[in-house]
């Protein structure tokens, strides 16, 4: 569970709480005003029952025959997910991987700024990214402080990453995204969310071999 202001709210709730934001900022583009349960649920990838229980937990909303008002949901749940401020955030890593990150446009737009890219090598550092220069991690304590950086993305090889993350930790940062392939061992103040594409790829892989498993069964069994 997860404390959001005065309210707990199960951390599964909390992950799918970006795609409920997601599907109001694009029906707010759209210029749709009100919207259903179901609606939202489909554009959310949900079903309609998991979102209305969802939204019980921040409060009570929706009009009985009316439905969400799309403004105000949006705004109440970019609030909840702490929104309503910028996070300064940095890039730890800056390889072909890093550097996509660093290009990434939707930063801005959901409350973010990128404000730092630091990497190890000498082909790297000091070249232009992202309408940034990219800085030596040597310079990591120093650069996190004087960017007031609250958030990193990680993207380092993984035989660096655990010393990496524990240097950005004690520079009092406690949210950290880590695209490195290693489980990282961090005190439980420290929020982790880690992206695993090749292990993803797997997951993919196991489905794919179990649908041509059955595919198989069933021609033997026809």
């Amino acid at each position: 569970m997860i404390e959001i202001g005065e309210v707990t709210v199960p951390a599964a709730t909390v992950a799918r709480l970006p795609h409920y934001l997601r599907a109001l900022r694009d029906l707010a583009r759209e210029g749709v005003d009100t919207t259903s349960s179901s609606d939202l649920a489909e554009r959310s990838g949900v079903g309609s029952a998991q979102l209305r229980k969802d939204l019980s937990y921040l409060g009570s909303f929706g009009t009985r025959g009316v439905g969400y008002d799309v403004d105000s949901l949006e705004t109440y749940i970019a609030a909840a997910l702490g929104l309503g401020s910028e996070h300064r955030l940095a890039i730890v890593g800056v390889g072909n991987l890093g550097h996509a990150l660093a290009n990434y446009s939707g930063y801005a737009a959901r409350g973010f700024q990128l404000v730092a890219l630091l990497d190890a090598d000498p082909a790297v550092v000091g070249q232009p990214a992202a309408g940034l220069v990219v800085e030596h991690v040597d310079a990591l304590e120093q650069v996190l402080d004087e960017r007031k950086v609250s958030m990193v993305i990680l993207a380092t090889p993984g035989s660096v990453a655990q010393t990496v993350a524990e240097r950005i930790v004690g520079c009092g940062v406690r949210e950290i995204l880590s695209f490195s392939p290693v489980a990282l061992q961090l005190p439980d103040d420290v929020v982790v969310r880690s992206v695993d594409v090749a292990g993803e790829l797997q997951i993919l892989a196991f489905h794919a071999a179990a649908r041509a498993a059955q595919a198989v069964g069933g021609v033997t069994a026809g």
